[in-house]
């Protein structure tokens, strides 16, 4: 059996290059929005590709003191959206770099 001839400095090459552009790439998941809305768009939450929440909106016809139960869930369904989509940004961004591999610490 043949002795691969591994060029260690090659493979390291390669690992700063994809360590540079998975940083470029985190980076640029700062920029990247996604919108979740619930209660047929009464609340509506703005969250980036890095899992921050930007801004949350709330029609004021949603207002009801009768009824915040409802407000409050329509709250989280929206926030858990908006982070459910921040999260499959984030996953397609970085996964085409790493060419679908799990590496731990990352999305």
């Amino acid at each position: 059996m043949a002795k691969r001839n591994l060029d260690m400095n090659a493979i390291m090459q390669q690992a700063r290059a994809m360590q540079e552009q998975l940083a470029s790439a985190e980076e640029g998941l700062k920029d990247k929005e996604v919108t979740a809305t619930a209660g047929g768009g009464t609340v509506k939450v703005v969250a980036t590709g890095d899992m921050k929440l930007k801004s949350i909106e709330i029609d004021p016809k949603a207002l009801d003191p009768e009824d915040v139960d409802l407000l409050q869930d329509m709250i989280l369904a929206a926030v858990n959206d908006a982070l459910d989509s921040a999260q499959s940004a984030a996953s397609s961004e970085l996964g085409s770099i790493t060419g679908g591999l799990n590496i731990p610490g990352l999305f």
